[in-house]
């Protein structure tokens, strides 16, 4: 099982692992809004993440974790 968390606090919704999934999964919310105003990224779909760990490499403020259990 693989479970991707996002640090919703630190991400600027740039969109960089977005565009990194190769499945599509990700996406820049649009109905959460961190303390600095970003809609930051979230997951659509845990259960077809295959852990890859493209989005995490992407990110440039590291809030993207991957844990393979």
């Amino acid at each position: 099982m693989i479970r991707l968390t996002i640090n919703e606090e630190l991400c600027k919704g740039c969109g960089l692992c977005v565009n990194a999934c190769p499945k599509d999964l990700l996406r820049i919310s649009t109905t959460k809004e961190n303390a600095k105003s970003y809609n930051p990224a979230e997951m659509t779909n845990m259960e077809e993440c295959i852990g890859c760990k493209s989005c995490a490499l992407t990110c440039p403020d590291v809030c993207i974790e991957i844990v393979k259990e």
